[in-house]
């Protein structure tokens, strides 16, 4: 089974929109008061920082999800006698490929032909 398919969907985060010092940094969100207000100290994410996370989040779940297939095609391959040679370098070359797409900008490990 896909771990993309267990994964239940995230609610969507909920914002509001408020007033922010520039100076000392307080925060007012004017609402309609019903009597009962009371003060407590809570601690708020700027919206941007909060998408930025999120989206290297979902880049970290994709590179996983990446990794859990080539490990189970790696746990679940079985050669054919005198052909082990050439499925550890097809996998060698997937795990290579891999890498190269999840961190894109490095370089590419030595390899012994």
């Amino acid at each position: 089974m896909d771990v993309q398919q267990t994964r239940q969907a995230e609610p969507p985060v909920e914002t509001i929109s408020a007033w922010q010092c520039i100076g000392c940094g307080r925060i007012e969100a004017p609402q309609t008061c019903v009597g009962v207000c009371q003060d407590r100290r809570v601690e708020f994410v700027h919206s941007a920082r909060h998408v930025q996370v999120v989206a290297e989040l979902e880049g970290m779940r994709r590179e996983r999800d990446a990794l859990q297939r080539l490990v189970r095609t790696l746990a679940s391959s079985r050669p054919r006698d005198g052909e082990w040679e050439r499925s550890y370098r097809a996998l060698q070359a997937q795990a290579r490929a891999l890498m190269l797409r999840t961190s894109p900008g490095t370089s590419r490990p030595d390899v012994a032909a």
